[in-house]
């Protein structure tokens, strides 16, 4: 893989990773850009201990726009998007309207004496997995996937070392019903400056079980458990499994875990990152096929935090669909919304084997 880092015309960064060396990446961006917007502001919810990011400057992004229009499409000598290059393979670049920047301006003023308020420093990124805008993750070859596990990698690692950030998120989000605002098959990486409240759930739990067990990993431990029981296993290789967890949330929800317990994307060894794709490309191919439709869904990377609690993390894959049948969508109405606690309309063992099937 071939990487090569550029400025685009306002100042963000923007790295293509190319599948072949002989790439030549020396396209200029021709536009005329306003210059970044400032880091959002935080603000902490006292009553719930979490940090909510107050970004006013996205509802300015784009949304929706025609295929004509994509600026995650290469450029074109009658229109130049984000991506100056005629071709890519992955490419990755700042995001325009960021909930999380490197880019602090002034510190925000003081709420009350019970909201505490700091700059929403750290930084968000686009990562387009092709130039092609009507392809899809699952249309992928297994060699693009590598790539884009090798870019996720490379990020990863180079978002954790930015001062102040404790955790990086890698993630997509497909299809409209999730709420995505472009077309074009691109993720997302943000690196939070906290750890998230979701991740301190899952190392609260983690440290309860180390603490109980004499420091045996809890994520390995219900791995190895799904693997003996097999009845919510969809896929497995030599170096993942595809399980539908026990007490699953959404209608369909699967988890793909690396057997060996490791802390992020970047701890992947060669045989782990090559084995991954198979495996994934065909997981999603049985959610399009669940329905005979294009599944919408959240694919979320669960990465160890940056700074604190890495032995007890595992890395893994949560990818999810708020579809729970062909015209039906799960809405997160007052029990999930307000009280966080989930109702699932299907049973993770019939959700296992309909995947199977698929």
């Amino acid at each position: 893989m071939k990487r090569t880092a550029i400025t685009l015309a306002d100042g963000r960064e923007l790295i293509y990773f190319d599948e072949r060396d002989d790439a030549v990446r020396d396209q200029p961006d021709r536009r005329e850009l306003p210059p970044p917007t400032p880091a959002s502001q935080l603000r902490l919810d006292p009553l719930t201990d979490e940090w909510v990011a107050v970004a006013v400057h996205r509802q300015g992004r784009i949304f929706l726009p025609p295929a004509d229009q994509c600026p995650l499409c290469p450029s074109t000598d009658g229109r130049q998007s984000e991506i100056p290059a005629p071709d890519y393979d992955v490419a990755v670049f700042e995001n325009r309207f960021p909930a999380f920047s490197g880019r602090v301006a002034d510190e925000p003023a003081e709420i009350t004496g019970f909201t505490p308020v700091r700059p929403g420093r750290g930084r968000c990124e686009v990562v387009c997995f092709t130039d092609d805008h009507h392809a899809s993750f699952a249309t992928l070859p297994p060699r693009r996937v590598r790539t884009v596990l090798d870019a996720l990698a490379d990020r990863t690692s180079a978002l954790a070392r930015l001062p102040g950030v404790e955790q990086v998120f890698c993630f997509e989000n497909r299809g409209v019903e999730i709420g995505v605002t472009l077309h074009h098959p691109h993720g997302q990486i943000y690196a939070y400056p906290f750890v998230t409240s979701r991740t301190r759930a899952l190392l609260a739990a983690a440290r309860r079980h180390a603490d109980r067990t004499g420091g045996r990993n809890l994520y390995a431990d219900v791995l190895a458990a799904e693997r003996a029981a097999g009845d919510r296993v969809v896929a497995s290789n030599q170096h993942w499994t595809a399980y539908v967890p026990a007490a699953s949330r959404w209608p369909f929800e699967v988890h793909v875990a690396p057997h060996r317990p490791v802390p992020d994307v970047p701890a992947l060894d060669d045989a782990e990152r090559d084995a991954f794709g198979p495996l994934y490309l065909d997981l999603l191919r049985r959610f399009d096929g669940l329905f005979d439709a294009p599944m919408p869904y959240i694919a979320a990377w669960h990465q160890a935090p940056v700074r604190v609690d890495r032995e007890l993390s595992h890395l893994h894959l949560q990818l999810f669909s708020i579809r729970r049948a062909k015209d039906k969508l799960k809405y997160l109405a007052g029990s999930e919304s307000a009280m966080g606690v989930f109702i699932s309309d299907v049973a993770p063992e019939r959700a296992a084997e309909l995947l199977r099937a698929a």
